[in-house]
C-alpha cells in the first residue's frame, strides 16, 4: 500500500454513530462513493450516454445509483414514494434537461451518501428487522433488508459502470 493510499473504508474502523450492524452498509456505500468520485474524474461528457452493445450508458448508471439509493431509504423509514421520486425513476438513463453533466450526476450521488448516512445514523437498531413494504405492490422486506440490498446493489452498478467507462475510454 502506497502512503498516500488509504485502506478500503471498512479497514479504517467503526463509523460513528453508526450501529454496529449497520457499519457494512455505511462502509459500503463510502466505498462506492470513493471509487465513483476517482473513476468519473475526467470522464469526458460526449461519452456519457454511449450505450455499449446494449448496455446501459454511465449516465443511466450515475442516476440509476442515486434513484435507487433514495427509494430504498424511503422504503426503510416505511414511507411510499414521492411524485418526485417517480417521476425521477421515469427519467432514469434519459438525459434530461437537469442532471445531465458528469459533475452533476457525480454530485447528486455523493449528496445521496451522504443522506443515506445521516438517515444510518438515525436508524433505532430496534427497528432494524421491522417489515417495510417494497413498491407499488408492497412486496415484503425488512429496514435491514432494504438497507443490505441498497449496499448490494450500490456495489453491483458500480462494477457495471467501471467495465462500461474502462472500455468507452479506450
Amino acid at each position: 500500500m502506497s502512503a498516500t493510499k488509504l485502506p478500503e473504508v471498512w479497514l479504517r474502523g467503526p463509523l460513528v454513530d453508526v450501529q454496529a450492524l449497520l457499519q457494512p452498509v455505511a462502509h459500503a456505500l463510502l466505498q462506492a462513493r470513493e471509487e465513483l468520485n476517482e473513476l468519473m474524474e475526467g470522464f469526458p461528457e460526449a461519452l456519457l450516454w454511449e450505450k455499449l452493445v446494449g448496455m446501459a450508458s454511465p449516465g443511466f448508471h450515475l442516476q440509476h445509483l442515486t434513484g435507487v439509493l433514495d427509494r430504498l431509504f424511503t422504503y426503510a423509514k416505511g414511507e411510499v414514494l414521492s411524485e418526485s421520486q417517480l417521476d425521477y425513476l421515469a427519467a432514469e438513463g434519459k438525459p434530461g434537461e437537469n442532471i445531465t453533466g458528469v459533475a452533476d450526476l457525480v454530485n447528486a450521488f455523493n449528496n445521496r451518501v451522504d443522506n443515506a448516512i445521516v438517515q444510518l445514523k438515525a436508524t433505532d437498531a430496534n427497528t432494524l428487522t421491522d417489515w417495510r413494504g417494497v413498491g407499488r405492490a408492497q412486496l415484503p422486506s425488512t429496514v435491514i433488508g432494504l438497507y443490505t440490498h441498497s449496499a448490494e446493489h450500490t456495489m453491483r452498478h458500480l462494477g457495471q459502470l467501471l467495465v462500461t467507462v474502462k472500455v468507452l475510454k479506450q
